[in-house]
């Protein structure tokens, strides 16, 4: 597993504006505390997401916004959006190039994906955008994105192969590794609250706390500390 002083570029691969920042939050603040880029691409424009009457065409760029706002109180600027209709993702060849062509612009040591295994434990981890957009980033991880053969169009646009070392999988039951995030909770409250439109009637602070306690407990922490949780799998 790679130390965190030999990582200089994280990319998140997401389905949905806010996954990442429900997820790993505190563990991406940690990161960007380091001095660790990390950049965001996100598969759908999450038109499905909200609560009220907001029109499903206004909902798409409305949580660009957001994201882009959640971002910066993590300390990620970076953010690509590629736009597909929320609901409908499913491993298709076409976006696992899209995947491998973010992997090859970032040139990212470490990945944060969602699991393309269901979690029967917590059954809303496992929305079935979630788990196709971890297909697809795995996928693209392995064989593509290191492989000079693999989309030749990429190649002639001047997107050189690239090997992702590890890849870290966000709601897997199989958590092998955690992060205390108790000097950053703060920072990803911050950025979900700045998702209004999916979080505003939510207690975030009861419901974040208490899960992150929870894992806390998992990793043997002390009472008193928050923590999120990882399945980390080396790709060499």
């Amino acid at each position: 597993m790679l130390e965190d002083s030999q990582v200089e570029r994280i990319l998140v691969v997401n389905a949905h504006p806010d996954d990442a920042d429900f997820g790993a939050g505190g563990t991406i603040a940690h990161w960007t505390a380091q001095g660790i880029e990390v950049s965001y691409c996100l598969l759908t424009n999450g038109d499905q997401g909200g609560f009220d009457d907001t029109p499903r065409h206004e909902m798409g760029p409305l949580r660009q916004r957001e994201q882009r706002a959640a971002g910066a109180e993590l300390g990620v600027t970076d953010i690509e959006f590629l736009g597909h209709p929320d609901g409908h993702l499913v491993p298709t060849i076409a976006l696992r190039g899209e995947v491998v062509r973010a992997i090859r612009r970032v040139r990212p040591q470490r990945m944060l994906i969602q699991s393309p295994e269901r979690n029967w434990e917590r059954i809303f981890a496992s929305h079935p955008d979630h788990l196709a957009a971890g297909e697809i980033a795995i996928q693209a991880v392995y064989p593509d994105a290191r492989n000079p053969f693999a989309f030749p169009e990429l190649l002639e646009q001047g997107y050189e192969p690239w090997t992702v070392e590890e890849v870290w999988v966000m709601g897997n039951p199989k958590r092998d590794h955690f992060v205390d995030i108790t000097d950053t909770i703060d920072k990803k409250l911050a950025a979900l609250r700045a998702h209004t439109s999916q979080t505003s009637h939510m207690d975030l602070d009861t419901r974040i706390t208490e899960w992150g306690a929870m894992i806390a407990k998992d990793a043997g922490l002390p009472e008193g500390r928050y923590a999120e949780g990882f399945m980390v799998v080396a790709t060499n």
